[in-house]
């Protein structure tokens, strides 16, 4: 248990009340009221003082740092997660459950299209990456520079090299969200498409996930200008001429998990084993026990209703009498 206020200030009403119910119980005029009055007055400390009690604990994992790396490209667009739904919706469905499992949390958003772009820096606010998720659109098509598995490792390297340097005991766990698929397109400087740059990472990070979206006989991926339209037009192969095909690069995705040391999970289905983070790792001052309270002042409350009623009652018969007696 617990007090609102300081020990003093506690000490000081408990005081006052008390002394309001020796002079109540000396001035009563009858016995009922010798304790009636001293009642109301003990009944009213524990409303004024507040105490409260824990009714659960939650455990806060405070110094975790969460990176999600999210790939933005069109081929994210291809329609073939869990049936026909776009693999961006399974992105958005795992941010959910991932804010959910890693509560308390501190989290960070980078997204790589043609260009790399860190969307959110670090923050506890899980509704803030939900938003963010919400609105995640795949890039504009006629922009596309094509896809390149290794595209946000420079960036990663840069915020989790950072991260180190400014908080060394911290913990923090790397989850990339992607298919896999390197189609290059006009390439970005700089870039080989290999999963094998992912090893760089694997010094910084203390965990996480490679999370693969899509299946390997693939779907059609349907353009995106920036507008909200539904209906537009699949993507066009520029060599057949047909509807383009992305397909899930699951080798791809097994070396970059590799390189990182975490495992490899297939989406949809649970992310229970892919947010496993091993107690030890956390620092002790990483995870704190936060106690939800609740005040306790409602049974005092019922207690002097009660007694202002019989104090009522018992005043109108009081005077009625007087009034009787006149």
């Amino acid at each position: 248990m617990s007090l609102t206020y300081s020990p003093l200030i506690t000490a000081l009403l408990a005081a006052l009340l008390l002394l309001a119910a020796v002079i109540a119980a000396v001035r009563s005029p009858d016995v009922s009221a010798r304790i009636r009055r001293p009642l109301m007055a003990l009944a009213a400390l524990p409303i004024l003082i507040s105490p409260t009690i824990a009714v659960a604990k939650q455990e806060v994992t405070s110094n975790l740092e969460v990176y999600l790396a999210v790939d933005l490209t069109g081929s994210m667009a291809a329609e073939d997660y869990d049936g026909s739904q776009p693999r961006l919706a399974g992105v958005r469905a795992d941010i959910e459950e991932l804010t959910s499992r890693l509560a308390g949390s501190r989290f960070s958003v980078i997204s790589y299209t043609s260009v790399t772009a860190r969307q959110l820096p670090l923050t506890t606010d899980a509704r803030a990456v939900r938003s963010w998720a919400e609105t995640a659109r795949q890039e504009i098509t006629n922009y596309s520079a094509g896809s390149a598995i290794d595209r946000p490792v420079a960036a990663l390297k840069r915020a989790l090299s950072a991260a180190k340097e400014r908080n060394p005991a911290n913990v923090r766990v790397l989850y990339v969200l992607t298919d896999g698929e390197s189609t290059r397109g006009e390439g970005v400087p700089g870039e080989t498409g290999s999963a094998a740059a992912f090893a760089e990472l694997a010094p910084l990070i203390d965990g996480g996930a490679v999370l693969g979206y899509g299946t390997t006989t693939g779907g059609k991926m349907r353009e995106y200008d920036g507008t909200s339209r539904t209906d537009a037009p699949y993507i066009k192969d520029p060599n057949s001429g047909g509807d383009a095909i992305s397909r899930l690069d699951e080798k791809a995705l097994s070396e970059a998990a590799n390189a990182l040391g975490v495992p490899y999970v297939h989406r949809p289905g649970s992310l229970a084993a892919a947010t496993t983070i091993d107690a030890a790792t956390i620092a002790e001052d990483g995870r704190k026990d936060v106690a939800i309270t609740e005040r306790v002042f409602w049974p005092f409350m019922i207690a002097l209703a009660l007694l202002i009623a019989w104090e009522l009652f018992a005043l109108a018969r009081h005077y009625k009498a007087v009034r009787l007696d006149v």
